[in-house]
């Protein structure tokens, strides 16, 4: 499975793709310089149950990292995440 990321001025998105068919999709809106707002995950039904929504949190939270920013989980599912997983707490806003 592979992870693409594609960052507009104000908003974005990660998109899981699986031999050219869309897994997942999470989408965000830029807050300011240092901050993204998650705010919708979607997953394929096809792909459900295979982590595909976690896979894509966690490559917010690498893209957080790199570029030294935080994240604001307003969608339940990133949320969620968030909270069961402690050790990304660092970049979360």
């Amino acid at each position: 499975m592979h992870i693409e990321q594609v960052n507009h001025e104000k908003n974005g998105y990660f998109r899981a793709l699986e031999n050219d068919t869309e897994a997942g999709l999470m989408t965000y809106t830029w807050a300011g310089d240092t901050k993204l707002i998650i705010d919708h995950t979607e997953v394929n039904p096809a792909f459900g149950g295979q982590g595909v929504g976690k896979k894509l949190v966690m490559q917010a939270v690498a893209f957080a990292r790199e570029s030294n920013i935080k994240i604001l989980p307003l969608c339940p599912f990133a949320k969620s995440v968030f909270d069961k997983t402690p050790e990304i707490a660092d970049v979360l806003f």
